[in-house]
């Protein structure tokens, strides 16, 4: 079959629609894949801004816990004693109540000048360290510990045992120091730890 020239004419109009409608769809798709590719860029940002925003929830309930954290180590500090000044009057009449109710038959101590933990200069804030020399007779070693362990107990301040040498003790002329069958010299540091100015 042969197309004259008049059936041409007759299907030019046909074939232009046809083209025309080729490429509307050609756009349409173009287009329905160019929304696709925004969409999935506009999910792809959601996605990051709420994994970011979940991520920032965390570190914001983190950082409540330790602030209430925090605040619970600090009331338990003050209901101690060990946060606020040294108590220096408190602590040797705890030394005198601990010797007394042991009954240790000789004690002498001596605190030393208070200093800042980290070594540099007392400031508003801060732990800060009191050095104690201590002297004991006692009766026997349990007394040291027992002495040691009430101490630590019940001190308004962090008390840490840095060293302690036992030995035995030559005759002694009183009669009640003669009661003590051992010697001991302990070193000791009382902690207590300032809070920054306007903390409450």
């Amino acid at each position: 079959m042969t197309l004259s020239r008049r059936d041409l004419r007759k299907l030019a109009l046909p074939l232009a629609a046809m083209l025309a409608l080729l490429l509307v769809a050609g756009l349409l798709a173009w287009h329905t894949q160019s929304d696709a590719t925004q969409a999935e860029r506009e999910r792809s940002a959601a996605s990051a801004a709420r994994n970011q925003i979940e991520q920032r929830l965390r570190q914001v309930r983190n950082e409540e816990q330790e602030i209430k954290e925090r605040a619970h180590l600090l009331q338990r500090l003050q209901s101690t004693g060990i946060a606020g000044d040294e108590r220096r009057l408190d602590w040797m009449e705890l030394l005198r109540d601990t010797q007394r109710d042991l009954r240790l038959p000789g004690m002498k101590y001596e605190f030393g000048v208070q200093t800042a933990l980290d070594g540099g200069k007392l400031a508003a804030d801060g732990w800060y360290a009191s050095p104690l020399r201590i002297q004991f007779r006692l009766l026997h070693e349990g007394d040291l510990l027992n002495f040691l362990a009430r101490i630590q107990k019940n001190a308004s301040a962090l008390v840490l045992v840095r060293a302690c040498k036992l030995g035995s003790l030559p005759g002694q002329p009183d009669a009640r120091a003669a009661l003590a069958q051992l010697g001991a010299e302990c070193e000791m540091q009382w902690l207590t730890v300032r809070r920054p100015p306007g903390k409450g």
